[in-house]
C-alpha cells in the first residue's frame, strides 16, 4: 500500500473509529446530566463523521469491504447511544411511537440474522433507502436533543421501516455477499448478471 493510500485508509478509519468513540462517550455524559444540546453536538459530530469516512475512502481509493463493514455496524452502535440519550431526556414521544420503533429495532435485527444465515457476515449495501433513512433519523434526533422537537420522528421511522424492507430484500436477492447495493432493483440485476455468467452454454 502506498503512502498516500496507507494516510486516507489510516484517516477513514480514525473517522469511524471517532463516531464509535461518540457512543459511549454520549451514555457516560448522560449519566453525568449534559443537556440536550451536548447530545446534539455529539450527534452533529458523528453524522460529519460518516459523511466524511466516505469520502476520504473513495478519494483515496480504499473503500474496502472492511471499512465499508465497519462504518455499517459502528452507524448502529452510535444512532442506538443518541437514541437512548433521546429517550432519556424526551420519553413521552418516543413512548408514544413505541411500535414503530419496536418495528424499525425488530428489522435491524432481523437483518443482522439474516445476512449472517445467508453470507456468514452482516449487511454493509450503504443503499438510497438507508441514507434517506440516515438522513431523516439524523434530522428528526437533532431537533429532539437540540429544542425537544417531536415533528420529523414519525417521518424517519416510516423511512426506517422502508429501509428494513429494502436491506432484507437486498439480502435475500444477492446470489453472494457484496458491499454497497443501491436498490432491491440493483440486487436482483446482480443476481440476473450472476445468473447469465452460470448457465452453461448449449
Amino acid at each position: 500500500m502506498k503512502p498516500t493510500t496507507r494516510g486516507g485508509w489510516l484517516a477513514a478509519l480514525g473517522l469511524t473509529l471517532l463516531r464509535l468513540a461518540l457512543a459511549p462517550a454520549a451514555l457516560l455524559l448522560l449519566r453525568a446530566g449534559a443537556p440536550g444540546a451536548v447530545f446534539a453536538a455529539i450527534l452533529v459530530t458523528g453524522f460529519l463523521s460518516d459523511v466524511f469516512d466516505g469520502v476520504v475512502a473513495r478519494r483515496y481509493e480504499v473503500a474496502t469491504a472492511m471499512l465499508r463493514r465497519l462504518d455499517s455496524s459502528v452507524d448502529t452502535v452510535f444512532y442506538l447511544a443518541i437514541a437512548y440519550a433521546a429517550y432519556r431526556l424526551h420519553p413521552d414521544p418516543l413512548r408514544a411511537l413505541a411500535w414503530p420503533i419496536a418495528i424499525v429495532l425488530g428489522g435491524e435485527a432481523l437483518n443482522y440474522a439474516t445476512a449472517y444465515a445467508v453470507f456468514r457476515r452482516e449487511a454493509s449495501y450503504h443503499a438510497w433507502s438507508a441514507k434517506v433513512w440516515g438522513i431523516l433519523l439524523f434530522s428528526s434526533l437533532l431537533l429532539l436533543l437540540a429544542g425537544g422537537n417531536a415533528i420529523l420522528l414519525p417521518v424517519a421511522l416510516t423511512a426506517g421501516i422502508v429501509a428494513q424492507a429494502d436491506s432484507l430484500a437486498i439480502t435475500l436477492s444477492l446470489p453472494a455477499w457484496q458491499p454497497d447495493v443501491r436498490s432491491v432493483g440493483h440486487a436482483l440485476q446482480i443476481r440476473r448478471a450472476w445468473l447469465d455468467r452460470a448457465r452453461p452454454v448449449v
